[in-house]
């Protein structure tokens, strides 16, 4: 016949003391940034303005979906095709980075045919701004492959 111990279930004090202490230092760096104590992270437009970056070359560029699925990109001045994406295609990246701007303009009820802004600065950055809902996407931040495709629109 075999004894079989039951082991206390509780959870030892040390364990407790430091969840407690994490979610505590977890509360205090929220409010520290909340309050203004630490900055939060950095914001592309005002380090644009503190250091006197400035736009190099920009286009207004429309997408829209085609028929056979792909998305044209056009020029929003002369109705220039830049670029044609296919369905399938390896610049998912650009379909991607549009699908979610899309998205809020579709929420916000705001025309899909209005132009994108596609903006190269002084600093070598490329930044793809919605005007109409003040969105926008910082292109380095994705890979040097990905931000090419959006070059390539300029």
């Amino acid at each position: 016949m075999s004894t079989h111990v039951h082991q206390d279930p509780t959870v030892p004090r040390g364990a407790l003391i430091a969840a407690a202490g994490m979610v505590v230092l977890t509360l205090l760096a929220v409010a520290s940034v909340r309050l203004g104590f630490v900055h939060a992270a950095a914001d592309p437009v005002a380090i644009r303005a503190e250091t006197n970056v400035t736009a190099v070359a920009s286009r207004d560029l429309v997408f829209m979906d085609s028929l056979n699925g792909s998305v044209d990109v056009r020029d929003a001045r002369t109705g220039e095709i830049r670029t044609a994406t296919a369905a399938g295609s390896k610049t998912g990246f650009i379909r991607g980075v549009m699908r979610g701007l899309a998205r809020a303009r579709h929420r916000a009820g705001i025309d899909k045919a209005l132009p994108f802004r596609l903006t190269r600065w002084s600093n070598g950055n490329l930044t793809l701004v919605d005007p109409q809902t003040g969105q926008s996407v910082e292109l380095g931040s994705f890979g040097p492959s990905n931000r090419a495709d959006f070059e390539k629109l300029l």
